[in-house]
C-alpha cells in the first residue's frame, strides 16, 4: 500500500493520519505521533511499533507527503523521520529481523517494480533481476548440492535455501533505496 487504507485511524492519536507513516511491520501511523513515541522512549535505540511490539528500524512516509514537503510542520516531521531513518534504518540487526521485514519489503518492491511511474534505479533493477534469474537456474538445473533423487524431499532443502538466500538479498537492496530515499545520506 502507497497510503494507509482509507476507513483507518492512527493506532497513537486515533485521529485521521497527519503524514502517515509506514513501518517496517506494515503498520501506519502519524509521522509525529510515531516520533513521539520514539521519544518518549530511549532516543538512543530505535522504538518498538505501539501494535506488535517489532522494533522499528525503517519509517517510510507516503509520495503524497513528500510533496508536501515545502509546507514547514510537514518538513520538520519529515526531517525527523529522516533523522530516525539515518540512525536505525541502515540495517537490521539480527536474521530474525530481516525475515519479519522480508514481506514488507518484497511486497513494496514488487508494487515499485509494476509501478511504470516509479523510478527504482536501475542498477537496483539489475541486480534483483540477476539475483531472480540466477536462484530461478540453480533450481531448475539438474545439478543441485542436495540432489532430489537420492535424498528425495530432504533433497529439496538446498533448494529453498537458494530461494530464502535470494529474497534475503534482494530486500536488502531494496531495503538501502528506501533508507537512502528517506534519510540515508
Amino acid at each position: 500500500m502507497e497510503k494507509p487504507p482509507e476507513n483507518d485511524f492512527c493506532s497513537i492519536c486515533h485521529g485521521h493520519f497527519n503524514v502517515p507513516c509506514q513501518a517496517n511491520c506494515s503498520h501506519w501511523f502519524c509521522g509525529n505521533c510515531i516520533m513521539l513515541v520514539w521519544r518518549h522512549g530511549s532516543m538512543l535505540q530505535s522504538c518498538k511499533c505501539p501494535l506488535c511490539r517489532r522494533p522499528i528500524t525503517l519509517l517510510v512516509p507516503t509520495e503524497d507527503s513528500l510533496r508536501e514537503r515545502d509546507d514547514s510542520s510537514v518538513a520538520e516531521i519529515l526531517g525527523n523521520i529522516e533523522t530516525y531513518n539515518r540512525l536505525f534504518g541502515g540495517h537490521s540487526s539480527s536474521f530474525v529481523q530481516r525475515m519479519r521485514d522480508l514481506p514488507f519489503l518484497l511486497r513494496r518492491l514488487l508494487r515499485e517494480m509494476m509501478d511504470p511511474q516509479r523510478t527504482l534505479p536501475l542498477v537496483i533493477r539489475a541486480r534483483v533481476y540477476f539475483a531472480m534469474i540466477l536462484s530461478a537456474i540453480y533450481i531448475i538445473s539438474p545439478v543441485d548440492v542436495i540432489p532430489e533423487g537420492i535424498l528425495g524431499i530432504v533433497g529439496l532443502l538446498d533448494d529453498l535455501l537458494i530461494v530464502l538466500l535470494c529474497f534475503l538479498h534482494v530486500a536488502a537492496l531494496y531495503r538501502s533505496v528506501l533508507y537512502f530515499r528517506h534519510g540515508g545520506s
